[in-house]
């Protein structure tokens, strides 16, 4: 309730809390919270070498399409997945890896096969699937898709209502090429999501739970958020913020806390 009461309408779920309580449970709590589902997170890491391994990620995707239909969710996030030679996101390298393992290109057309498996299952459940670019940091473990233009690239092939993107301040801040793929995902129609954090310094050791609330870091996001709204953006803004520290912290306060953040560096250009 207290997010609604500080003026929250929709909120981003994740799909191991989703799984604690079952997909059509989790979609009632948040109904009666006086929420809406804005989406689900995540599918995704299908880059796999292995035919094992690469149908048990393509399984798992099933999995994750049928619990953003029972959740209420029209929108999966998909998280694409690193290069073979990691075997678990946050570890080193494979000591045996060889270069088919570290082959970016032969990564991301990988992404596109499993992607065109996956689009008629999703399609009959009424799901678009939704691909994330991640920060290049990320690039070794869990996105082998750097760009918005990447990511595009990549949905080509689909019709916008099936697969889409999401704006990630965090991830696509540093590109050179933002505002021109903003404005080209608008035209395509596939701007599906738009998700804001800020980048802070220092990086912490786990770089991933490195996020900051929105005008504590560096981020533009008075800029980055005019282009989104310029490309005919009108749906949920989700702040995602993986930060240890902050997640400790009282409910409220963090709820509070983004409210007011997102009051003061992002409503404002949404108009």
């Amino acid at each position: 309730m207290a997010a609604a009461a500080a003026g929250y309408g929709a909120v981003g779920l994740w799909r191991d809390r989703v799984q604690e309580v079952g997909a059509e449970k989790a979609g009632r709590i948040v109904r009666a919270a006086g929420l809406e589902v804005s989406s689900l997170c995540r599918g995704g890491f299908f880059t796999a070498l292995d035919a094992g391994r690469a149908r048990v990620a393509v399984d798992d995707n099933r999995r994750a399409i049928d619990e953003a239909a029972a959740v209420g969710a029209g929108e999966l996030i998909l998280v694409v997945g690193g290069l073979p030679a990691n075997p678990e996101p946050g570890m080193g390298a494979s000591p045996d890896a060889g270069r088919p393992e570290r082959d970016l290109g032969a990564a991301r057309e990988r992404v596109s096969l499993r992607l065109a498996e996956l689009v008629p299952y999703a399609r009959e459940r009424g799901v678009r699937l939704v691909l994330e670019p991640m920060h290049p940091i990320f690039c070794a473990d869990r996105g082998v898709v750097s760009t918005l233009g990447q990511a595009l690239d990549i949905a080509a092939p689909f019709a916008a209502t099936e697969v889409g993107v999401v704006v990630d301040t965090y991830h696509v801040w540093w590109d050179p090429q933002l505002a021109a793929s903003i404005a080209r995902a608008g035209a395509e129609g596939r701007l599906a999501a738009f998700q804001v954090c800020d980048w802070v310094l220092p990086l912490k050791q786990d770089t991933l739970n490195s996020r900051g609330y929105v005008g504590d870091g560096y981020i533009d996001f008075a800029t980055i958020t005019g282009w989104v709204r310029d490309a005919g953006y009108t749906g949920a803004v989700e702040t995602e913020i993986f930060n240890t520290d902050i997640w400790a912290r009282p409910f409220t306060e963090v709820v509070e806390h983004v409210a007011a953040d997102y009051a003061k560096y992002v409503l404002p250009y949404l108009d």
